[in-house]
């Protein structure tokens, strides 16, 4: 399927959310660049790590440019200009653009957000969807402005949350739904049909950038809660608590609905080879896979018994 007429278009994006967006773009349009953040240290090691989108212009061959800032980039601006773009798209590029680059294409710069926007402005829009326990999100395709996903909203397709999503999962989802969504968008463009609607600022909510806290498991709150946040923060900082002051990263965790218990919210119920049975503030959790700094991970059961843990014990 071919756009109604190729535009002129940038990519700015980085992780692998953009990926979708950028392979439709180089079908079905003419991408003139990739615009990706540096390579930056990543992982245990901090091993300098590429972003997905400029592996992907690299091998197929479509200009690529990393620029180290934005703002008063002259050069840069012009660089842009000099491509004749009629439109520029981010997703997930991860820095505000300035009204520099802003003004460079015709039809300005279209945003490809994971969220129905107002709700969830921000750099983990996915993430907190989960954590917050919703049963619905999808992506926007805004246009973009100076502000925090603040611009006009052009486009939304809507997405359920399963049960089974975490937020690789579902961010994934949403990545090719934006994709999807931006292509429909594209072609309105074209066709001049492309609506612009105001978002409500008294609406909005936001989802900040998470840190290593939010994936500590609050033994007080609610087995459900406990466990969207389990969903929620899976990838990274993952869920974790601690065990006699040291760090336990949890890698399996399941409701048990059927379970309950009077004990005081993070205090171990039972360990069996089906896990770790941990009280809630009103039921409670099977922890099934653990790891222990610098160990592998390992059933919960198991790490129960070679650390000499038992019923009663609290966790967090």
């Amino acid at each position: 399927m071919t756009s109604a007429r190729p535009l002129r278009v940038a990519l700015l994006g980085s992780p692998a959310f953009a990926l979708p967006t950028l392979e439709m773009l180089f079908e079905r349009h003419d991408l003139r660049l990739v615009i990706a953040q540096n390579d930056k240290p990543a992982g245990r090691r901090m091993r300098s790590t590429t972003p997905a989108t400029a592996l992907w212009a690299r091998e197929h061959g479509v200009p690529l440019a990393q620029p180290e800032r934005l703002k008063g980039n002259d050069a840069f601006v012009r660089e842009l200009e000099a491509l004749d773009l009629d439109v520029a798209v981010t997703a997930a590029y991860g820095k505000i653009l300035p009204a520099t680059v802003l003004a460079v294409p015709s039809h300005g710069v279209l945003n490809v957000h994971g969220s129905l926007l107002p709700a969830y402005r921000g750099a983990a829009p996915v993430q907190w969807a989960l954590i917050d326990g919703l049963l619905e999100t999808g992506v926007s395709i805004m246009q973009t402005e100076t502000g925090l996903d603040t611009g006009p909203v052009r486009h939304v397709r809507r997405r359920a949350i399963l049960p089974a999503h975490d937020a690789r999962s579902l961010a994934n989802e949403l990545a090719h739904a934006g994709a999807h969504a931006l292509a429909e968008a594209l072609d309105a463009l074209v066709r001049g049909t492309l609506p612009s609607l105001p978002q409500d600022a008294a609406a909005a909510t936001h989802a900040p950038r998470l840190t290593k806290d939010d994936g500590r498991v609050r033994w007080h709150e609610s087995a459900r809660r406990i466990h969207d946040r389990y969903r929620g923060v899976a990838g990274w900082p993952g869920t974790w608590t601690t065990s006699a002051g040291v760090d336990l990263k949890v890698h399996d965790m399941t409701l048990a609905p059927e379970l309950h218990s009077a004990e005081a919210p993070g205090t171990i119920t039972s360990i069996d080879p089906a896990g770790v049975t941990v009280a809630t503030g009103d039921g409670v959790v099977v922890v099934r896979e653990v790891q222990t700094p610098g160990r592998t991970r390992v059933e919960a059961g198991a790490w129960a018994h070679g650390a000499r843990i038992g019923k009663g014990e609290r966790l967090g």
